[in-house]
């Protein structure tokens, strides 16, 4: 089974060229890179976030296949979903799933089910996949969606993904795709993603998912966050650090009503 892109010629640029320049100014391949246990980074507009996504992707040594985790924007399919064949097109071509990988996990999780349907329109996942295309050229990947959910949910799911990469073969690194706030004063902003993001640097998931409600933050991959450095402690994630933050309204220069897009690695 095939995925046809769903927003290429919105999110970025439909044609192979037009793509490719856009990622070579927005990535950074000679930068120095470290080992990732795990990253989180933006899934907007590439004029908005590109820059924060390109920046932390091209930090991170390759690895054989990414777990990449994306918020359900569009409500379709099971709350927490794995596509676990098949092929993704980009207009750089192919990127194949890990169908090992995705066997195991689904094996071993007692959430997570093959459904290709949460994947169709989705677009947290499908953004990723022309950095890493343009990075590392040969990976797998594998998928998955998750809904809103309790941090319990969120902490099984995270033991279960550490559990299937510890019995595989070859490194994997583990993608958390989410903006930060949504559409607030970028003074306001500001501070919310500040609290989410102290939270993450402490590799604390809890903590995160405490600050989320407490201060009614609108981060819309705080699941996918949460799963990742649940898995990424299981695996023994040390530290983690930011490479960079930004608002639209940094781009935009429209401070009135702004999204935050950060850029972390967990090693």
């Amino acid at each position: 089974m095939i995925r046809e892109p769903a927003v290429a010629g919105q999110f970025y640029p439909a044609g192979r060229l037009e793509l490719e320049e856009e990622v070579a100014r927005l990535a950074c391949p000679d930068a120095v890179k470290e080992d990732a246990l795990a990253v989180v980074v933006p899934h907007a507009g590439y004029i908005y976030s590109g820059m924060v996504a390109g920046q932390t992707l091209s930090k991170i040594k390759a690895a054989g296949t990414f777990v990449i985790l994306g918020p359900n924007h569009t409500g379709l399919g099971e709350p927490f979903s794995v596509m676990a064949k098949g092929r993704w097109r980009t207009p750089l071509g192919e990127a194949v799933i890990d169908e090992g990988l995705a066997a195991k996990l689904i094996a071993i999780s007692q959430l997570l089910k093959d459904d290709a349907q949460a994947h169709a329109y989705e677009h947290s996942i499908e953004v990723q996949l022309p950095f890493l295309q343009f990075l590392f050229k040969e990976f797998t990947f594998l998928p998955v969606v998750v809904a809103h959910a309790n941090g319990a949910a969120y902490r099984k799911i995270g033991a279960d993904i550490a559990q299937a990469i510890e019995e595989s073969q070859g490194p994997v690194t583990i993608i958390a795709s989410s903006d930060m706030t949504h559409y607030e004063p970028q003074k306001d902003a500001k501070i919310k993603d500040r609290a989410t993001i102290d939270a993450i640097l402490a590799l604390d998931a809890d903590m995160l998912l405490s600050k989320i409600e407490e201060l009614g933050i609108s981060m819309c991959g705080y699941g996918p966050v949460a799963i990742a450095i649940y898995a990424a402690r299981k695996l023994g994630a040390k530290r983690a650090r930011l490479v960079k933050y930004q608002t639209s309204g940094d781009v935009t220069l429209d401070y009135a009503s702004v999204v935050g897009y950060a850029g972390i690695i967990i090693t």
